[in-house]
Order: C-alpha cells, then structure tokens, then sequence
C-alpha cells in the first residue's frame, strides 16, 4: 500500500524515470542471467571440442608423416619397376637374339637334310 501511495504522490515525470529505471535494471539482470548460464552450460562442451580439435590436429600431423613415407616408398617402388622393366627388355632382346640363332640353326639343319638326300 506504501507504494501506491508513493506513485500517487510523484510526478508523471519521476514516475517515468523511476520505471524505466527498473526496466533497465530487470534487462540487465536477465541479460547477465542468460549469459551466466549460457556460460555454465557451453564452456564443458567448448574445452571438450578444443580437447577433440587437439587430437584431429595430431591425427593429422601423424598422417602427413605418413603421407611422406608412403610418396618416398612409392618412390622407391617406382624405381624397382623401372629397374625391372629394364631387365625385362634386356631378356626381351636376348630372347629375340636366341630365337633368331634358333631358326638361323633350323633352316641351316633343313638345308642340310636337304644335301643328304641329293
């Protein structure tokens, strides 16, 4: 009943005032509650995605360690088949050169059952 009487008793001016006052103040505690929750409710769920981003970033850094290892193992392999497809073609030529010594020695052997028979 005190503060009915008060109101009555202010101005319309100092009435406005005082309940703009009080609005801001009731923002202001919302706001700052809102705030403090939000805090207390999204802080355990950041340093669990910053703990989760630490170990992508190791996982990561492990892979590119990887990554090298594999490109200097292909690189190697790389060099084998190389290396093979050399020989490959040096046995290629020693057997196109054996097969022609071959049909040289078959056409001299026919050529030569040929002047037994004559």
């Amino acid at each position: 009943m005190n503060s009915l009487v008060i109101l009555q008793v202010m101005s319309v001016a100092a009435a406005t005032i005082l309940i703009i006052a009080l609005l801001l103040v009731a923002g202001l505690i919302g706001y700052l509650t809102a705030w403090y929750y939000a805090k207390s409710v999204y802080t355990p769920i950041i340093k669990k995605l910053e703990d989760e981003k630490v170990q992508l970033n190791r996982e990561i850094s492990g892979l590119k360690d990887d990554i090298v290892k594999l490109r200097n193992k292909i690189e190697d392999l790389n060099k084998k088949v190389d290396d093979l497809d050399k020989d490959v073609s040096e046995k290629e030529r020693e057997i196109s050169k054996k097969v022609d010594i071959i049909t040289t020695l078959e056409n001299e052997l026919v050529e030569l059952k040929k002047k037994l028979k004559i």
